[in-house]
């Protein structure tokens, strides 16, 4: 059985990582178009580094989750046939145990080089303008996919959602495109699908079935019965 997970905001926030969005539209105090667009890096890069800066440094603070740890436990079993795609931009999938993750929305701990474009792994400050470690020239900036650019590793995904015999989503509003649209993919191929969120999503009515509450109790749950299945 060919398996594609999606996570978001949802599956991190139980760990103690802040959603994107909270009620007010807001992202920890700040309006997304000062903090997550090209245009607000180009008006104010300082500020813009020093925001990703604390986002990098407050991950010490967070563990995995029961939830993140149950898919890794999935992954050993099913290996390639288990394709975990997160929009999360934090570390905790990987420090729960999974070795294969599709960061569609990239990583916090890797900077962009604008210059040469090269990524590399960062877990200090970019807010001084440190040059590049390959090329030497002081463009580095978060890699991050900010709104108005293009998420990582879109044909990839594509490929996974159309040959996919379950979907399953993960802690996601079901409001943030492409991504809100990947249960309809995958759904008009054939596929299973099944939403594990603390509540309805937008996208909820999409689903075959859906399962609500926190993720770090339903995740558990329907990973036993997967390996079950597969008799483990």
């Amino acid at each position: 059985m060919r398996i594609v997970v999606l996570t978001g905001a949802g599956i991190s926030a139980e760990s103690g990582v802040p959603t994107f969005r909270d009620a007010d539209g807001l992202w920890e105090g700040h309006r997304i178009e000062d903090v997550a667009t090209p245009e607000a890096y180009e008006a104010q890069p300082t500020a813009v580094q020093r925001f990703y800066d604390e986002r990098r440094k407050s991950l010490k603070n967070v563990e995995p989750n029961p939830a993140h740890v149950a898919l890794a436990r999935l992954e050993e079993v099913l290996g390639d046939d288990l394709f975990l795609v997160t929009q999360n931009i934090d570390d905790l999938h990987e420090r729960g145990g999974s070795t294969q993750v599709a960061h569609m929305h990239g990583e916090l701990l890797k900077a962009w080089c604008r210059a040469c474009d090269g990524r590399v792994h960062w877990t200090g400050e970019l807010s001084d303008f440190p040059p590049c470690p390959r090329c030497g020239v002081s463009e580095l900036r978060p890699d991050v996919v900010w709104f108005g650019e293009i998420p990582y590793g879109m044909d990839e995904i594509q490929r996974r959602l159309l040959r996919a015999d379950l979907f399953v989503s993960v802690g996601t509003s079901g409001a943030v495109y492409p991504a809100a649209g990947f249960v309809q993919l995958a759904a008009s191929c054939g596929a299973k699908t099944l939403e594990l969120n603390l509540e309805p999503s937008e996208g909820t009515h999409f689903f075959s079935e859906a399962r609500h509450g926190r993720a770090g109790d339903l995740v558990p749950v329907w990973v036993d019965e997967v390996l079950r299945s597969y008799g483990f």
